[in-house]
């Protein structure tokens, strides 16, 4: 735990700031470009901690002390006298086309980041599992066609995937859709066919499992040894007595066959007490282990701290598989996925809204961090990644027609062109309130999820 958060929170950090001053920069570079003063560009709020201004007239740069969020303060009547000679700078007083593009600038530039991000991905390389079937689980969704052990996974609904991942995200998004699976394999003679299911509707399960796991499949993987690699400082592992290269035997009174099957058992007992035999130094040792209880999605699971050594354990090169494009056609492959991923995320806010999709899944600032470690522990690619998805669901979400946020600036533009002139002060102050709320509602939710799922 202590390991993971020396590397989450400056993941976090360097991930949000990074994302703030692109979203900012878009609205700072457009009001300028049309003549508008820019009085402060601020990373984070609250009392400034660090800040520079080259001159009296020039743009104020803050770095304050709540790092969540940032803003632009440009000159503007609304808020301030502003001087005869200024007020063709003023943001009020610009033509509503310049205030809608330096509003929309932000989310737009956050798309552009993304769409980045996923060229940069592809170029690179992102690895994974290769897309085979290591098990069907009986009396599940895959089970009712013909999907077999072996059979490689070339194709979802026509869209190629490289990887169980791809594949899995394919899945995932057809699911939303609640449309019939067209699943395109690859057996073991080099025969390909096509297999086609009807999703099950979008309900509580959505998010808690992935694509892939929840028709019933899971990938082919080498056969782990059951031995230890690593115990965390404070982990039960740690409490128990398990230690480095113990040799895992049977857990109460179940033989423990690879390391898959022990991580299994741990996940299906959170706050059960296990009876644990390991071979420890030729000698037989027994332990008592009961796995702390952890919540991944809205499903209570069990984990002990503990670790198998991927140094003695790597991963054979026919199992292993690589995402990748050449430069030029990486650029329509970032386009395509900046695309899918926010319809995706369109699809998944409306979902909640009419209680299809559950609230739990829904994240907080704690659980973005963790993922932020886990990316980046993953690699440059694995990070671009996290951080194209987060840059593009800011923009998404900072252009929903909420009071407070981009969208609803640009709705009370689109009520301004209509009407031939501004909504009234009074409006414009209650939907604000409204607002506010709403995105205090939001925000109280995801952080109680993000509660739940450590101390749930």
């Amino acid at each position: 735990m202590v390991e993971n958060l020396l590397i989450a929170i400056p993941a976090f950090i360097v991930a949000l700031g990074l994302l703030i001053v692109i979203h900012e920069f878009g609205h700072y570079w457009v009001a300028r470009k049309v003549g508008v003063k820019v009085l402060r560009f601020s990373v984070g709020f609250g009392k400034p901690i660090w800040r520079y201004q080259r001159s009296a007239d020039d743009t104020e740069f803050v770095v304050s002390a709540i790092p969540l969020g940032g803003y632009v303060s440009m000159l503007d009547e609304r808020v301030a006298e502003v001087p005869e000679s200024q007020r063709d700078q003023a943001f009020n007083r610009q033509k509503i086309h310049h205030r809608v593009a330096i509003v929309a600038a932000g989310p737009l530039f956050n798309f552009m980041f993304a769409i980045l991000a996923y060229w940069m991905m592809f170029v690179v390389g992102l690895p994974g599992l290769k897309p085979v079937v290591g098990e069907v689980a009986a009396n599940s969704i895959a089970a009712t066609v013909d999907i077999r052990v072996g059979d490689q996974i070339v194709a979802v609904n026509g869209d190629p995937t490289a990887t169980w991942g791809a594949a899995s995200l394919g899945v995932l998004a057809s699911s939303l859709n609640q449309q019939t699976l067209q699943i395109t394999l690859l057996d073991e003679w080099q025969q390909s066919r096509e297999v086609e299911l009807t999703l099950p509707k979008v309900g509580e399960e959505f998010g808690k499992q992935g694509g892939l796991q929840h028709l019933g499949l899971t990938p082919l993987r080498p056969k782990i040894e059951a031995v230890i690699g690593r115990v965390l400082d404070n982990s039960p592992a740690a409490r128990s007595g398990l230690m480095v290269d113990d040799i895992l035997l049977a857990a109460d009174g179940q033989t423990i066959n690879d390391w898959m099957g022990w991580v299994h058992y741990v996940r299906d007992r959170p706050e059960q007490a296990i009876s644990l035999r390991v071979l420890r130094d030729g000698q037989e040792q027994l332990l008592t282990i009961t796995p702390e209880r952890v919540d991944e999605g809205g499903v209570a699971v069990g984990k002990i701290g503990a670790g198998v050594s991927m140094l003695k354990h790597t991963i054979p090169d026919e199992l292993l598989a690589v995402q990748k494009y050449g430069p030029l056609e990486a650029i329509s492959a970032a386009f395509n996925k900046t695309w899918d991923m926010s319809l995706m995320s369109l699809q998944v806010m409306g979902k909640m809204l009419t209680g299809q999709v559950s609230l739990s899944n829904l994240s907080g600032p704690i659980t973005i961090a963790q993922y932020a470690g886990y990316s980046a522990q993953g690699g440059l690619p694995t990070f671009l990644a996290f951080l194209a998805v987060i840059s593009l669901s800011l923009g998404v979400l900072n252009l929903l027609p909420i009071p407070m946020l981009d969208g609803g600036h640009l709705l009370y533009y689109l009520i301004e062109y209509i009407k031939g002139s501004p909504l009234s002060d009074e409006s414009q102050a209650m939907g604000m309130r409204i607002g506010m709320f709403c995105i205090l509602m939001l925000m109280s939710v995801a952080l109680y999820n993000d509660l739940i799922r450590i101390f749930g």
